[in-house]
């Protein structure tokens, strides 16, 4: 009896461990999910995209010109200022191919008079002014929308004239990279021979500096009666190729040489091949070229010259 007792017994703990043993197990399980249902911890948001790097430009002075002159005669000029990476001045210009004063120096002399002759809401250097402010605020010669193939805009309170040629000349000079200031005074300046030679003409010369530099020239010559060399020339009636069997006429060949000083800006960058003037260093010259440094010398050194209050061109009177 005694052993049938101990044996109920034991079995008894067995079971009672085994039920023991599968209640762990079933809260082992049952506690599992909930540490698996608990909320995972939020991802970070992503990052706002960093804003565009603000552009920025080597310090220094900036310059650019048109690569010819318009059918107005005026040939538009862009000079920039950079400081501390920003632009800070902006001038849009004009030289004219006769020379002389540049645009905007004629303009405030009320010789351009826009407003007047073409019925604009503002003169030219006005406008220009206003185009200018706009480029300082962007900092961007891209950052312009025209309405138009002649390159005029909405973009800018004020402006009705063509503003394409500004801010395109503005690429051009800042990816050409800082040019600095030339070595002259800014303006007008002029020159002209003193006696008629037995040519009959009597030569001169009409600069534009601007930026320091040699922007313009004209050399030309007036006779007796009031004619302009070129425009006579222009005219038909030089004739140099035709009566002195010339490779060019003669106004072809000044304003090669005009330009091929305009490009060295340098007087003495000339080499005369005989006593006369003549000179192998500019391509499709054969007239003599000495007379026009000569004379581009002497009117940079007497300094710039005002505006005078006539219209270039010849005058005649009779009784």
């Amino acid at each position: 009896m005694r052993k049938n007792v101990l044996v109920a017994l034991a079995a008894l703990a067995l079971l009672t461990l085994v039920v023991f043993a599968g209640c762990s197990k079933s809260e082992a399980k049952t506690a599992a999910p909930s540490a698996a249902a608990a909320p995972a911890p939020a991802a970070p948001a992503p990052a706002a995209p960093a804003a565009p790097a603000a552009t920025t430009y080597q310090d220094g002075i900036y310059f650019a010109m048109g690569e010819s002159f318009a059918s107005s005669g005026w040939k538009e000029t862009v000079t920039l200022t950079v400081s501390g990476g920003k632009i800070v001045e902006a001038d849009w210009n004009a030289v004219n191919i006769a020379g002389g004063a540049d645009k905007k120096s004629y303009d405030k002399a009320g010789k351009y008079n826009m407003v007047k002759f073409g019925k604009a809401q503002a003169e030219w250097y006005q406008q220009a002014e206003k185009a200018e402010a706009h480029l300082l605020a962007t900092q961007d010669p891209t950052a312009i929308t025209y309405k138009d193939a002649e390159g005029h805009t909405d973009d800018i309170a004020g402006v009705s004239v063509h503003v394409d040629a500004f801010f395109e000349l503005a690429q051009q000079a800042l990816a050409a990279g800082p040019v600095g200031r030339g070595p002259y005074a800014d303006g007008a300046y002029f020159a002209i021979d003193e006696t008629y030679p037995n040519s009959g003409w009597k030569e001169y010369v009409a600069l534009t500096v601007l930026n320091g530099r040699i922007a313009s020239v004209n050399w030309s010559a007036v006779n007796r009666n009031g004619d302009d060399k070129k425009a006579y020339d222009k005219a038909g009636k030089y004739n140099m190729v035709k009566f002195g069997k010339a490779q060019d006429e003669w106004y072809v060949q000044a304003e090669k040489t005009e330009n091929h000083l305009i490009e060295t800006q340098d007087l003495k960058a000339i080499t005369y091949k005989d006593a006369e003037g003549h000179t192998d260093d500019i391509a499709g010259v054969s007239v003599h070229v000495n007379s026009m440094y000569e004379l581009v010398e002497k009117a940079l050194a007497n300094g710039p010259v005002a505006l005078g209050p006539y219209a270039n061109g010849g005058y005649y009177a009779t009784e």
